[in-house]
């Protein structure tokens, strides 16, 4: 299994989920990009280390049994402490593109599973990202 920062671990998350309904909208890979340079936990990850971990990921993903073991990945590289903040950035790019196809709801669970999160948690953030993503 490969060794990756806890950044780049939760890139994986990001750019798996973008994938996982097999069309990376402008909408999710504008998301990912504003993540990585808002968000607290990226503090000193650059946009160029995001394009090298993304093409990591995919190639990855493009292997037999990809899938599974990103999520090995994920488990390995995110400490438990920031679980909820994975899934949370997961559930960001699912509702990007304003639309959760049955795909990115999969991954999400499988996700929430891997890293073995509460039911309330899960529920909270899930509530959140429809509020921040919610049309007018």
């Amino acid at each position: 299994m490969s060794t990756v920062s806890q950044q780049e671990a939760l890139v994986f998350v990001m750019v798996t989920m973008a994938a996982a309904d097999s069309n990376l909208s402008e909408r999710e890979l504008s998301r990912i990009g504003n993540l990585v340079d808002t968000l607290p936990v990226f503090d000193g990850y650059s946009r160029d280390q995001l394009v090298d971990t993304a093409n990591r990921c995919t190639a990855i993903l493009n292997e037999p049994n990809g899938l599974d073991k990103i999520l090995g990945i994920i488990r390995e590289g995110v400490p438990e402490r920031l679980h909820d903040t994975a899934y949370a950035v997961g559930t960001e790019i699912a509702a990007a593109d304003l639309h959760v196809e049955q795909e990115e709801l999969r991954f999400l669970q499988m996700l929430r599973d891997e890293l073995d999160l509460d039911k309330l948690v899960v529920a909270a953030i899930e509530r959140s990202a429809r509020a921040r993503f919610r049309l007018p």
